[in-house]
């Protein structure tokens, strides 16, 4: 038998210095930036990313995907780092892609409409950027600024082309319905109102839909079924309270299960510039913001896709491990090594805040509070977790 390893990291660093930081790419889990052109997905894809995506203020400005890996932020990190003082960090990730400009016509292949189309397909998530900002040196590609406009432009370009994929499964389905039983129609039943859902300009991922439903919706792969985030791109003015404009956007999706978050794309720009860490949070702070715009769209993004996480934490190494809310603990093993999970015997737990209290493992093992979990164990999030296994 072979305790799991401790998982090497940090030497008390910095947050994101990226001499020290590694990424730890455990899920492969990718979301997709989109909206009309000119509405700040560049500039915030280059935020996000500190990459240098072309951000121009013209349409099709972005015509191939850009590509990124996004640390996600975790105070609770910092605070092992700092205590445990490991000699690396290896903090968890997400993948961003800043997916071209999308204009009217898409669905029939108008612009890079089909290019579009299918880079959204690919991505498991979707953060739809819409304008709230005035600026006569940005060109609005329809001439005026009106977020609830430009989001039906989109909505109805992903509903068309859902609608024809909705079509065509149904056909498939009332097909299979004539020689087959009573699951192939409940098939039918289940696609039929997804598909007059649609045809009434709903995203499918509002359809309210049984388990057996949304197993089936998830199965079509449709464009509007993704889960969503709507982010408003706002001037430095607005990002704190908003305005008239990310207002009543917000009264235009308050049906819909999708967050909507403010950011301005020009402070995130700025903030991405400077150097230091030190020079971040003072800029933050002159701005009257505890935290720059990017780490709350990431985290709003990781509750988006239903992810937690748990940490393996030694003098080597402190590192995060993705893995959806819900996962046992076998599950949660297998997200290390697939032997992990193969051979998993238990797993050795503590509680991030008993972990904070008492200052050290031996400490909470000394009072009582780590517990030895089997094969039932649900994760939580924050858990810092030690495996048995045998393979």
């Amino acid at each position: 038998m072979r305790p799991a390893s401790r998982f090497p990291n940090p030497k008390t660093l910095k947050p994101q210095d990226p001499k020290t930081l590694q990424l730890s790419r455990n899920m492969g889990l990718k979301c997709g930036i989109v909206g009309l052109p000119n509405v700040g997905k560049s500039t915030l894809f280059n935020a996000l990313t500190n990459a240098k995506a072309l951000a121009a203020n013209y349409p099709f400005a972005t015509k191939e995907p850009n590509i990124g890996m996004i640390t996600v932020p975790d105070r609770r990190m910092d605070k092992l780092v700092e205590l445990i003082g490991p000699r690396s960090v290896v903090p968890t990730n997400i993948e961003i892609v800043d997916i071209a400009g999308l204009i009217k016509g898409a669905s029939k292949g108008e612009g890079l409409g089909n290019q579009f189309l299918g880079n959204i397909r690919e991505v498991d998530a979707i953060i739809h950027v819409v304008r709230c900002f005035v600026d006569d040196n940005v060109v609005h590609v329809d001439g005026s600024v009106n977020p609830v406009r430009d989001k039906e432009v989109i909505d109805t370009e992903l509903i068309l082309k859902d609608i024809d994929t909705a079509e065509k499964r149904l056909d498939k389905a009332k097909k299979a319905a004539k020689s087959g039983g009573k699951e192939e129609l409940r098939v039918v039943d289940h696609v039929t109102k997804i598909l007059a859902h649609l045809q009434d300009a709903k995203p499918a991922r509002s359809c309210d839909l049984d388990d057996e439903g949304q197993v089936i919706l998830k199965d079509m792969m449709l464009l509007t079924g993704k889960p969503i985030l709507y982010v408003c791109n706002v001037d430095e003015a607005a990002v704190i309270t908003g305005n008239a404009y990310s207002e009543a956007f917000k009264k235009s999706v308050a049906d819909e299960p999708a967050e909507v978050i403010l950011i301005s794309a020009g402070i995130e720009a700025d903030i991405a510039e400077l150097e230091s860490y030190e020079e971040r949070m003072e800029f933050l702070s002159d701005l009257g913001l505890e935290e720059p715009g990017v780490n709350i769209l990431i985290h709003a993004a990781y509750k988006l896709l239903d992810l937690i996480t748990y940490f393996t934490a030694g003098e080597k190494e402190v590192r995060a491990w993705t893995i959806r809310k819900g996962t046992k603990a076998p599950g949660a093993a297998g997200v290390i090594h697939t032997d992990f999970e193969k051979g998993f015997i238990r797993a050795e737990v503590i509680k991030y805040n008993d972990y904070i209290q008492y200052g050290s493992e031996a400490a909470v093992k000394e009072v009582g509070k780590m517990g030895v979990e089997g094969k039932e164990y649900v994760v939580t999030d924050g858990d810092i977790m030690h495996f048995r296994f045998n393979v």
